[in-house]
Formats: C-alpha cells, structure tokens, sequence
C-alpha cells in the first residue's frame, strides 16, 4: 500500500515545489516509523533543514530529491527508535502511540491557534490502525524501518539497505521476522459497520452502567491499556480480562464526572473521545474481533491530544446521555 505524495506547488519555484510535495510523504511515513507524529514533524523539519543546509550546486547534484528526503528522514527515524527504547523504559505506566483523528478535523487547527498544513495529514489505512502500530512498537527499530519501507512504502531491499546500513539481504530478513510478529498477533477485523456498531452499544452501555451489557460487549480475555504519561493518573500494568475491566470502569466512576462521551474515528477505525468542559481528555481506540471488543487503549497524555483539544472546538457535539443521577459518564 504506497503512500501518494501531496500534488500542486501553486506558483513555487518548479524545484521548490517537488522538494516541498515530498512532505505528506515524509509525514506519513516517520508517523508510521515513530508511532509520535510531534517526533515525525521533527524528523521532517531535520529533514528539510539538512536540505537548505546544502548549496544549489550540491542540491542540482542530487538526481532523486525524493529519494534523498525519504534516506535522510529514514537515517533519523531509526535513530530515534533506537533512543525511544531507551526512553520508554523509564515511561510511566504504558506507552501507547499517538492517537489520530478524522482528516476533516485534522486541518482544523491546533489550541494555540495554528493552523495545520492539510499537507501535514496522515492517511488513514490499515498501516496506522492502533492495534498495528502497538505490534510496530514491539519489533527492533531495524525490523520496524525495514518493514515499514518495504511492505507498505514499497521500496526495494536495495533501497532499504541504504537508510538501515545493511545488505539488502539482512534487511529481506528484517521484513520477514517482522511480518512474522504481525501474523502471530493478527486478529481479523470484524466489519467497520459491525466495529461501529459495537463501540456505540459500549458506550451506551458504559453511560447507563450497564455491567451486564458492558460484560456482553468484553471479549473474556479483553485487555484495557491506559496512557498518562505519568501525568493523569497512567495505569502502570494493562488491565486483563473483561470482569477486572469493568470492575475498574465501576471505580473510576465516582472520581472523573462530568465528561461528555463522543463517537470519534480513531486512526481509521470507530472509537470514542471523552470531553470535559468542551476539552478533549481522553481518546479511546479498540479492537474488535468478532462480536467483541478485545484490547481497550486509553489515552489521556495530554502531549499526544493536542489535535483532539484543537478539533473540537468547531465539532458539533452531543452530550453523552446521563446517568440515573443527572451526571454523565466517566472515564478511566
């Protein structure tokens, strides 16, 4: 699945203009490679830094501008995978990637009042789906930058071996170890009508403290992640079965109130945001196999929500319905 790069340059110099329609690409894929898109922007501002860092000559001199972006921005990225392990180690509780929204409200503009480069949208596939990206998270950095180049950027092995600084055979093995630990973990997805669907009865459910409808809607197994961040509260172990999940949603209740709960997309597929006072403070993510909600990701780490916070302020929204005591529902 190729990635297509932003078409126009408007009235830019013709050189300008394809060094700058590279940057949807270079976006898309260090988002892909970092699971941060704060870390993407960085890379590709580094990226476009290192560029203007050369002279005209030794730009002309470049046959494949692209090309040299995507080696330069890929030599970065795998650099700073190779430092996030060493950081998320001392993460507080679990680290879970940055959550996306919808395009639409992806341009809307961020809580400081910038708005945001419609060049700078992250498509939407199975290649940012979060249960995907927490997989990424589990390979080597090497495995991850040769997987992600290969398979859903469709670069050859020789082109891999450039950025990861391996022969195109080792990186052939790369792509191949870390397709194994995609199949081990694969569950089908159910249908986006049915995952839909399943999200909406969860949050009625989770609205009206249904336990009995929640425990319906839980896979047996079902694991619940929380990110804080260490900052609001971050669950420091993932939360193992569907009764313990419940049970914790059943605790929390009497401690966060007044939060509005929203259907969302979340990274492409249906998910949930939770508002308080009109700020968005939680996003939530799933995976649903079958007719069942199998892993529950929470975030609240208010780094990773700053395009939350900034796209809904022009949202429409619709108030969670009340509980039985005239206050809406909380969330964990």
């Amino acid at each position: 699945m190729s990635i297509p790069s932003e078409p126009g340059g408007g009235g830019l110099d013709p050189g300008l203009s394809a060094i700058m329609n590279e940057r949807r690409q270079l976006i898309n894929l260090a988002y892909r490679l970092l699971g941060s898109l704060a870390d993407a922007e960085d890379v590709v501002q580094e990226t476009y830094a290192r560029w203007y860092a050369m002279s005209r000559r030794q730009q002309d001199a470049i046959a494949a501008p692209g090309a040299w972006l995507t080696k330069v921005a890929g030599r970065l990225c795998l650099n700073v995978l190779s430092s996030a392990r060493a950081r998320r180690e001392t993460y507080v509780g679990e680290w879970i990637p940055e959550p996306l929204p919808e395009p639409t409200e992806w341009i809307t503009g961020r809580s400081d009042g910038i708005t945001g480069d419609p060049a700078d949208r992250v498509t939407l596939d199975e290649s940012v789906n979060m249960a995907f990206l927490v997989v990424l998270e589990s390979m080597t950095p090497a495995e991850r930058v040769a997987f992600i180049l290969h398979d859903v950027f469709r670069y050859s092995f020789a082109e891999v071996a450039e950025i990861v600084g391996r022969t195109p055979a080792a990186c052939r093995q790369l792509a191949s170890s870390a397709r194994r630990r995609i199949r081990a973990t694969h569950t089908p997805a159910a249908p986006a009508a049915r995952q839909a669907r399943i999200v909406r009865d969860f949050k009625q459910a989770w609205e009206a403290g249904d336990i009995d409808a929640l425990l319906s809607l839980l896979d047996p197994g079902a694991t619940a992640i929380a990110d804080g961040g260490g900052a609001v509260g971050a669950l420091l172990r993932p939360i193992e079965g569907a009764e313990q999940i419940v049970r914790s949603l059943v605790h929390l209740d009497g401690r966060l109130r007044d939060l509005t709960i929203l259907e969302r997309t979340v990274n492409g597929r249906p998910g949930l945001i939770a508002q308080h006072d009109a700020v968005t403070v939680s996003v939530y993510a799933f995976e649903v196999a079958g007719d069942r909600i199998k892993r529950i990701w929470a975030i609240r780490n208010p780094d990773k929500l700053r395009w939350w916070t900034a796209a809904q302020r022009r949202s429409h929204t619709v108030p969670g319905r009340l509980h039985a005591s005239g206050r809406r529902a909380s969330a964990p």
